[in-house]
């Protein structure tokens, strides 16, 4: 019966758009903060050499290994179920190792997504739709073309397995520290420590650059700079649409937005990636049957609307 309600009420919000204008088109993919592409100039840095550690475990890996796309680390392997030879290894030249960017833990970084808790079904279905184009990631586009049913199957029964926990530190801002696009759309400080002005973005930076590229779970906490005002006006969105603004993310997500059914959590998750998401369905640039149930609770935000509900809802515990 809720969900019914969720897809009665989501029709209700397109309704007045039918009829009333073309179909939007795609439009590029979106403002360069939230889809980070590596710079083409990047600072001088020192390489890491010999084998490196990380605080609590035994394990050790030189930076060629951490960087191995198809041997990612597992700094600690007791935390969790064994991975599938697809999460730990890839499978074949074209499926790299999914704890490659996901981690071991699910918790994933900011240019990646966090998996860890999500249901088997829901992980299939976003599965399904990078395989068709509904959803689009260079990397994720040609993984799921490649990846076997078995392996696929493995991978969702795995972070399905996962306990998310705290990963973001959302604090509003008027200035961040300068910074760069790393390898792998990773963003890191600029090493002269100058600040700029924030403005209407979302920059989120690690609280420890060491650990996090080291690929470790227990240090890649992040520090999410946002607009001062979002978390107050993104509660308002979240909570009661801001006088008709939108529906609130309960109806669907959940009371307390950790899911419900196979509507995904979205608290804890990262705001930068909650932002590309509603940007992409808003502009046309994801598609499929549960993009299409977030058509019309998208379609009158502003950018800065996006930013505050992504900040609202990533301050949230997952």
């Amino acid at each position: 019966m809720r969900s019914l309600i969720c897809v009665l009420l989501v029709t209700l919000l397109l309704m007045p758009a039918i009829g009333a204008a073309p179909q939007q088109q795609p439009s590029p993919m979106g403002p360069g903060w939230a889809f980070p592409v590596r710079d083409q100039v990047q600072p001088t840095t020192t390489e890491e050499s010999g084998p490196l550690k990380v605080p609590g475990s035994t394990k050790e890996y030189t930076r060629a290994q951490i960087d191995d796309a198809f041997n990612p680390p597992d700094w600690f392997p007791d935390e969790h179920l064994p991975m599938p030879q697809v999460v730990a290894h890839g499978s074949g030249k074209d499926v790299r190792a999914c704890g490659t960017c996901h981690l071991a833990s699910g918790m994933g970084h900011p240019e990646s997504a966090i998996v860890a808790g999500f249901t088997v079904s829901y992980f299939l279905r976003q599965m399904a739709d990078f395989k068709t184009g509904d959803r689009i990631n260079g990397v994720m586009n040609g993984i799921a073309k490649a990846i076997s049913d078995d392996d696929n199957r493995q991978a969702a029964a795995y972070f399905a397995s996962l306990k998310p926990f705290p990963y973001v530190n959302v604090v509003e801002a008027t200035t961040v520290t300068k910074s760069y696009v790393d390898r792998g759309g990773m963003r890191l400080r600029l090493p002269r420590g100058e600040t700029e002005p924030l403005g209407n973005r979302i920059i989120v930076l690690p609280e420890d650059e060491e650990q996090i590229m080291r690929r470790n779970p227990h240090g890649s906490v992040t520090m999410v700079n946002v607009p001062v005002g979002s978390l107050a006006r993104g509660k308002d969105l979240v909570t009661t649409g801001s006088s008709g603004k939108t529906i609130p993310c309960n109806i669907c997500h959940g009371s307390t937005l950790q899911g419900l059914g196979d509507v995904p959590r979205i608290a804890g998750l990262q705001p930068i990636y909650i932002f590309r998401q509603l940007y992409s369905i808003q502009h046309g640039n994801r598609t499929g049957d549960s993009a299409a149930l977030m058509k019309g609770p998208v379609m009158n935000l502003s950018e800065d609307d996006m930013i505050a509900i992504s900040a609202y809802v990533g301050s949230l515990v997952p």
